[in-house]
């Protein structure tokens, strides 16, 4: 069996009167890519939040392999190995794509600058874009603005990386294209865990399916045994079962 990377127990957060997330706990493996799902409201986000540490948990606890990083802050979780890119890319409009990009080396990697450029030109070439190195970000299409978001988290050398919907807003032809760049992700040794709505993007890049439903965990497995649960059928999927 791989080694656990990350190990999430008994989590939960409440915002006033309302329970967002509600004792989930998961493990990830090395190279395992592990897919988030559940209707909008399911409490996914505020999840990811909770594991990247824009949220601490009222309860529960977090490792990232032996370090428990249930308090951490996030620029210590980026710097011991957990990455994240966001559903809204928010890049520095007028630097570079490699600029975006050696900013996630320079601060999450703590490289010094020279090392930082070679780590974002190597990252640009892992995903494709190596072109528009000297490209304003504010000049980039939607699909490069993802693959951007992409680029900046794998910058920080993770060994977990977080995507939140990364697939929102593309077309088919290039919700692919962003599929093909997470397998390179995954063939570098690291750990993806990804929200997404587009159930054929789950069904080929998820080794295992964790499905969220009124911030608890629905059902837990692959994307086969997720996909014939009688309660997720009703709470989420519907007609979609057969996507």
């Amino acid at each position: 069996m791989e080694k656990m990377i990350l190990k999430a127990a008994n989590l939960s957060k409440r915002f006033g009167g309302l329970q967002a997330v509600n004792d989930v706990s998961l493990e990830l493996f090395e190279n395992e890519i592990l897919g988030v799902i559940g209707p909008n409201g399911a409490g996914k986000t505020t999840f990811l939040n909770l594991l990247s540490g824009v949220f601490l948990p009222d309860s529960g606890s977090l490792h990232l392999e032996n370090t428990d990083i249930t308090k951490a802050v996030p620029e210590i979780r980026a710097r011991l190995g957990l990455g994240r890119a966001f559903q809204i890319a928010q890049p520095f409009p007028e630097m570079t794509v490699l600029e975006n990009v050696a900013v996630g080396a320079l601060f999450a990697a703590d490289l010094p600058m020279k090392k930082a450029l070679a780590r974002a030109e190597e990252v640009l070439e892992l995903t494709g874009l190596s072109a528009k190195r000297d490209v304003a970000a504010h000049n980039l299409s939607l699909l490069e603005d993802k693959r951007l978001e992409m680029a900046r988290g794998l910058a920080t050398n993770p060994k977990v990386l977080l995507l939140d919907e990364v697939m929102a807003g593309l077309r088919p032809s290039e919700a692919q294209e962003a599929v093909e760049v997470i397998k390179v992700i995954r063939s570098q040794g690291i750990a993806v865990l990804f929200i997404e709505h587009l159930m054929h993007v789950v069904k080929v890049l998820a080794d295992r399916v964790i499905v969220m439903d009124h911030g608890e965990v629905l059902a837990f497995g692959t994307y086969s045994e997720v996909t014939k649960n009688a309660a997720v059928i009703e709470a989420y999927l519907g007609s979609e079962v057969n996507a």
